[in-house]
């Protein structure tokens, strides 16, 4: 491995524990976050999942599956649950698709190193995928009609997550070559995504805090998020996407009480826009990557 390569990746995974970093440390309803844990989870397992997961996602010349599947195992042993299956599962292809030269040289050669990287998923990176979300079982998984997850796959990873793609938003990206986040979630931040570089753990400014917050709900707002889908059926995930909408018209949210309370209310009955959130976090990934590129760091 060159050094030039070398510090491209570990670049990379300093944005992937920023993205994470910020899932927590940023208020986002129905997720838990520094100031409001909730689902039976605290921040702090969410941060040294991430911390555990950082390595094994990013190793050098790993496939997508077996980055999945080590991530996912590194994670369980740290938090003891699944706190991240949905940011493995989106993040895997983008730490791929990193060590792939000029890669980060602007959005649509990311974006196009991300689809020869799931164009290049084979059936062992189904089956090592399978396995890490059987491991995780997130809730409400239920069965699927074919190439459900409780049995051995017989298609390459992109194939059966076209199957699911309709009924669950991050299969949907391996499907649609990251539609959504290229096409929803990344102009919401970049150009002009600047998180201050202080090391994880020492704060987030209020300009960050708005960004992040404003790409969540962007997502929320568009798009019915699957894990409430799954939990709690259609109807319910439309009426958070409702308040999702007239949050958006708010130029700083996290400044008005009544945000909080949002977010006490979603955690009280159980509601909990995991899928948004993972998104956001892959979107705060892709973002950072290109504004570290853009400065000359990547």
């Amino acid at each position: 491995m060159t050094q030039t390569l070398a510090r491209r990746i570990e670049r990379a995974r300093t944005c992937f524990l920023r993205a994470c970093w910020l899932d927590v440390a940023v208020r986002k309803p129905g997720n838990v976050s520094l100031a409001s844990p909730g689902h039976g989870m605290d921040a702090q397992q969410f941060i040294v999942s991430a911390q555990a997961a950082a390595g094994p996602l990013f190793e050098a010349g790993a496939r997508v599956g077996p980055r999945i599947e080590a991530a996912l195992a590194a994670s369980w042993a740290a938090a003891g649950c699944n706190t991240n299956l949905g940011i493995l599962l989106l993040c895997a292809p983008i730490a791929a698709a990193v060590e792939r030269e000029d890669a980060l040289v602007s959005a649509p050669t990311l974006r196009a190193a991300i689809e020869a990287v799931l164009a290049g998923l084979d059936l062992n990176d189904a089956r090592a995928a399978y396995r890490a979300i059987a491991r995780a079982n997130p809730g409400g998984l239920g069965h699927a009609p074919a190439q459900d997850v409780h049995a051995p796959p017989s298609v390459d990873l992109r194939a059966a997550m076209a199957l699911a793609a309709g009924r669950d938003c991050i299969a949907r990206q391996y499907a649609n070559g990251y539609a959504d986040l290229f096409e929803v979630a990344l102009p919401a931040l970049h150009p002009g995504f600047t998180p201050i570089p202080t090391p994880v753990g020492q704060g987030v400014d209020a300009r960050t805090v708005a960004q992040v917050q404003g790409v969540y709900l962007r997502l929320l707002s568009r798009l019915a998020d699957s894990h409430i889908v799954r939990k709690h059926g259609e109807s319910v995930a439309h009426i958070v996407m409702r308040s999702a909408q007239a949050w958006r018209a708010c130029p700083a949210p996290d400044a008005d009480p009544a945000f909080a309370a949002w977010d006490q209310s979603l955690k009280a009955d159980s509601i909990n826009p995991g899928t948004s959130a993972d998104l956001t976090v892959a979107a705060v990934l892709l973002a950072d990557l290109l504004a570290s590129a853009e400065r000359g760091l990547a």
